[in-house]
């Protein structure tokens, strides 16, 4: 009887650590399938594993919205899916009837729909007027319009960690280090074509016989500098002076020229794997790194020619920024951290000026979006918090708490949905009412991608709803 008890309770004791373990797998770990990224990934990119640090106490760093809410993890939109059964991708909840799709257009903040695929975390996401492209470690890059798919390619090697589309062109960082360029050959045959890569074949191999274009990477390793040699993790667009970004692990910030695919310049930029670049407002360019730091980057004329040179240092922590992103119209920039917190700038006249921070995350913010006056932040943590920039910058109201993903919210993007207002338009009785309405009434097409392998697609309106009542 002693050895029947003994037997069960070794029984119930194993069970109940195979439980801990899954269920601490399941809050913390971010599911990698390349090996490369899950030998290097603690060091080099936040994600699910890295713990929030404790508020900062330092009056510099002053925080301008805190909730303390009950409900401020609950969102008002959470849907719960259904079980999925078919693949590879399905669309849901409910787009396949006329009925259904108007009671879904009259929806004015929520989730409208979901992407999921068997196989295949998102890494990646970009929107392009009706078109979604979505990057996974299946290294495909698929093409959705109107929740169905349209199109897709393919490439031989690294998963897909950042897309940016211009025009009928569509460039993808990898995981392998190369930059990837693809072409839309047109509607009526619904097809990508892969035209090239960044550098191009023939300025690399120009570059490899020169033995003054190499630069020492490591120990006893050299390359040439025009290409990246570890993962490209982030890739933006000036689309007025006709230039590419790239941010890879291997700290360097390369600057492309569209016309001809040469590499401009290879910068040194920080002292650890670069996670986020993006273009801003007057001629700045911002990068955020591993090594915990915001930098800011103009083109000048130095002697003859125009390099980027470090206008300023915004940000310096211990804990990595993982994401970047703009407003523009307000000339503000905000920096999604492992630390679960959003830092943000403001210009002041000729400097930028520390904003706070938006503290609304448990774990590490792996991405951030801007859409109007809004502001949205992905985490580790699953949710998604939307914040509005109100009157004069300072404060920022949380507006909501989008949940329903079951794994941490890797990418996000957002494109200007206007079907609404032109609807409206038609019956207002005057172009003045009609643009009152515009801009009271502003929707957002917001798609986030998540590590459990599926798209959300959300519907928000910066008038669409107010803030919690305690903050």
């Amino acid at each position: 009887m002693a050895r029947k008890k003994n037997s069960m309770g070794a029984m119930l004791l194993e069970k109940e650590s195979f439980r801990r373990t899954k269920f601490g797998t399941l809050l913390y770990s971010d599911p990698i399938s390349d090996p490369e990224e899950s030998n290097s990934n603690s060091a080099r990119s936040s994600n699910a594993s890295s713990a929030p640090s404790p508020p900062r106490t330092s009056s510099f760093y002053t925080t301008t919205t805190i909730t303390n809410s009950p409900n401020y993890f609950m969102s008002p939109w959470n849907q719960s899916a259904s079980p999925y059964v078919k693949s590879p991708w399905i669309h849901q909840p409910f787009l396949d009837s006329s009925e259904e799709s108007s009671e879904i257009s009259d929806c004015k903040n929520g989730l409208i729909g979901s992407l999921v695929r068997e196989g295949g975390h998102i890494y990646s996401l970009a929107a392009s007027g009706d078109l979604l492209y979505t990057g996974s470690d299946s290294k495909n890059i698929r093409v959705w319009k109107n929740l169905k798919e349209y199109s897709g390619f393919k490439s031989h090697s690294g998963l897909v960690k950042t897309i940016v589309v211009y025009g009928d062109k569509i460039f993808t960082g990898h995981q392998d280090g190369k930059i990837r360029v693809w072409k839309f050959m047109g509607k009526k045959r619904k097809a990508y074509k892969r035209v090239g890569s960044l550098p191009t074949i023939r300025d690399y191999l120009k570059s490899s016989i020169n033995p003054k274009a190499y630069v020492e990477v490591r120990r006893n390793r050299n390359v040439p500098w025009i290409k990246h040699f570890d993962a490209v993790s982030s890739l933006s667009l000036d689309k007025e002076r006709g230039l590419l970004y790239s941010g890879s692990w291997d700290k360097t910030l390369k600057v492309w020229r569209l016309s001809d695919s040469k590499c401009l310049e290879s910068i040194t930029a920080h002292h650890d794997a670069i996670n986020s670049v993006i273009v801003g407002f007057d001629g700045l360019v911002f990068t955020g790194s591993a090594d915990g730091t915001v930098k800011a980057w103009r083109r000048e004329l130095v002697g003859n020619s125009a390099k980027h040179v470090l206008v300023e240092t915004l940000l310096k922590q211990d804990n990595a920024v993982t994401s970047l992103a703009v407003n523009a119209v307000a000339a503000t920039i905000y920096a999604g951290s492992s630390d679960g917190l959003v830092n943000f700038w403001e210009r002041q006249k000729h400097f930028l000026e520390y904003g706070g921070a938006l503290r609304g995350h448990k774990l590490a913010v792996l991405c951030v979006a801007v859409a109007g006056n809004l502001v949205l932040s992905g985490s580790a943590d699953k949710s998604i918090c939307v914040w509005r920039r109100e009157e004069g910058g300072v404060v920022h109201s949380c507006l909501t708490v989008l949940t329903g993903h079951n794994g941490p919210v890797k990418c996000l993007t957002v494109e200007d949905d206007q079907n609404d207002n032109d609807d409206d338009d038609k019956n207002d009785d005057s172009e003045d009412e009609a643009v009152v309405k515009n801009k009271s009434d502003q929707y957002w097409t917001v798609y986030s991608g998540s590590l459990d392998k599926s798209v959300k697609v959300w519907r928000l309106s910066e008038q669409g709803f107010n803030a919690y009542e305690d903050m």
